[in-house]
């Protein structure tokens, strides 16, 4: 399998096997004691606005709940499974994997403790289960762990039980623990009511202090920690606002700060600030699955349905035409938009799914071609009118493409929208606040879930493990944000696909590594095709980093994986 294409470490996970590694201890780690590294300095220039991580739509709010709360276990940059709150990592020879894929069971760690002095038990896995599971809480996690039963078989074990075979097991049922004593009175409708959701109490190496939305968090060491002599830092600030760019020349340039996560920046500002005279910082880039791509909307935007834009009721007046669609797509100069924006930090790319690359498509191709376009669009009987937009049965293409505020995003738009005006397409460029676009607040119109606009850019499966089936899960007719889950699941682009459902859910079961490859290659043609989403390029995870900091990055969890383990030498 290996000769395949399939690593080593997801050989083993799909076939359920015995094969995840345990990361040593950091080869760089010099601290011998907990504390005395003073402030960790960081800036996330898209600001967490809340820190419950079942309700994080976007990355940055995953990251800044990450400071506090802990999953049951990791995965390091070699994909490799690492055990966290959990006593070690299932497999068969330790019985935690049973052969037939119907269930795993997970020991947990003992003597960790909640930040308030209160045990972590299997009370609390078994709770947040329950938590996210219930539709009337709207967990964006829900998706995990939906089709799953986890059952305490003892204080300190927990069992994870699956309606059918389940080879990516690892991906249920295991992401950030809150406490079950207090979040239990919050669990259904009042969900959002919950003190906590500001002021967590996790298990983490760090300890809540401040938190003030869209601006900073602030944490302190925790004298309880359950990992000796961890950490090493005193405090941490994870400071938000400002530009990417910004936040790289505070790294790199005068070294303000220690890190700056997401530095999606021009390659060419990035490489002058690296080679800067006296330059304090560098950019680290890690590999992952995380694609910038654009979103079509299948709804109408324009139109509300029982309160609700965007609705699946009403679908998008223009897209309805394949002919729409797929000129899009001709539209969007990758090529260009890799040379001249991302160089390094973005690939041009067909494919919606581009690692691991046993699970990415040779079928697909992209291409820029404007004549091809307006020929398509011709024959669709899109005409051209005096003023040169184009217009078919009283509908003039026009559309509103919205994205983050963040220079390479506004550049990109611009390069789409140029090619577009030469085939009869008005576009009207839209830019949000990243704290705003990324938000998960139901009243806000501006989120990317809702998607109150023609079409969207973003960039999605940053952290994601390297397994294609949580990041496929966005597509599934289930899945679609809607006004009765408060616009926190994850299909934002409203398409339904039944066939696409169907080899969602077989993959979903198939431990035959090949085959289970398979089926996410036709899903990813299927979104490719039809036009669903536009890959631009494929972005590997960029971040800033003092020369000073030792912190390792993983492109397939969250960038605070390993929080516990930063340092800086002296």
């Amino acid at each position: 399998m290996v000769d395949l294409g399939l690593s080593a470490p997801l050989a083993s996970q799909l076939l359920v096997h015995a094969g995840f590694a345990q990361s040593p201890e950091p080869a760089d780690y010099k601290p011998t004691r907990a504390g005395g590294g003073g402030t960790l300095r960081t800036l996330f220039w898209q600001a967490p606005t809340l820190l419950n991580p079942h309700f994080a739509v976007g990355v940055k709010d995953v990251e800044g709940a990450g400071i506090f709360y802990e999953p049951l276990s990791a995965w390091d940059p070699d994909g490799n499974l690492v055990p966290v709150l959990a006593a070690e990592i299932p497999n068969i020879e330790n019985g935690g994997v049973a052969t037939d894929g119907m269930s795993v069971t997970w020991k947990l760690k003992r003597g960790v403790q909640w930040h308030d002095g209160l045990p972590f038990t299997a009370d609390d896995v078994v709770f947040n289960w329950e938590y996210a599971s219930d539709p009337a809480t709207a967990a964006t996690t829900i998706g995990s762990y939906q089709d799953v039963e986890v059952e305490k078989i003892d204080s300190f074990t927990v069992r994870v039980r699956f309606q059918k075979p389940t080879p990516f097991w690892a991906g249920r049922a295991n992401g950030l623990i809150i406490p079950k004593h207090l979040f239990e009175p919050y669990k259904g409708a009042n969900s959002r009511e919950a003190p906590a959701n500001l002021k967590p109490v996790g298990t983490g190496p760090y300890r809540f202090v401040d938190f003030a939305p869209g601006d900073i968090v602030k944490g302190e060491r925790n004298p309880a920690y359950h990992v000796p002599d961890r950490p090493y830092f005193d405090t941490i600030e994870v400071k938000g606002g400002g530009d990417a760019v910004s936040a790289a020349r505070a790294v790199i340039q005068t070294g303000d700060f220690d890190f700056a996560w997401n530095t999606q920046v021009e390659d060419e500002v990035l490489l002058k600030l690296e080679n800067s005279a006296n330059a304090k910082g560098r950019v680290e880039i890690v590999s992952g699955m995380a694609v910038e791509h654009i979103q079509i909307n299948t709804t109408d935007p324009w139109t509300e349905v029982d309160g609700e834009r965007s609705s699946a009721k009403a679908k998008h007046p223009l897209f309805s035409d394949p002919a729409v669609r797929h000129a899009l797509g001709l539209l969007v100069d990758r090529a260009a938009i890799q040379a001249h924006i991302y160089g390094r930090t973005g690939v041009a790319t067909g494919n919606f799914i581009n690692s691991p690359e046993r699970f990415v498509s040779k079928n697909t191709k992209w291409e820029f071609n404007v004549d091809k376009a307006n020929h398509l669009l011709d024959e669709s009987g899109w005409k051209r009118g005096p003023d040169g937009i184009r217009a078919k049965e009283g509908k003039k293409l026009k559309l509103v493409f919205q994205t983050s505020i963040n220079a390479p995003r506004q550049k990109t738009q611009a390069i789409v929208k140029q090619a577009c005006q030469r085939a009869g397409i008005e576009m009207e460029l839209k830019s949000i606040t990243p704290s705003v676009y990324f938000s998960s607040d139901p009243a806000n119109p501006d989120t990317a879930r809702k998607f109150y606009a023609d079409i969207q850019m973003l960039t999605i499966g940053a952290g994601a493990p390297p397994d294609p089936e949580g990041f496929m899960r966005q597509f599934l007719s289930s899945e679609i944000a809607a006004k009765d889950n408060k616009w926190q699941r994850g299909n934002a682009t409203r398409w339904r696909n039944d066939a696409y459902d169907n080899l969602f859910h077989a993959a979903e079961g198939e431990l035959d590594p090949i085959k289970r490859a398979s089926l996410f290659i036709a899903m990813n043609d299927m979104v490719v095709e039809d036009g669903v989403v536009i890959p631009v390029v494929c972005r590997p995870l960029v971040s800033a980093m003092s020369r000073k900091l030792r912190a390792t990055l993983s492109g397939w969890d969250s960038t605070f994986w390993n929080l516990k383990d930063w340092c800086r030498e002296a």
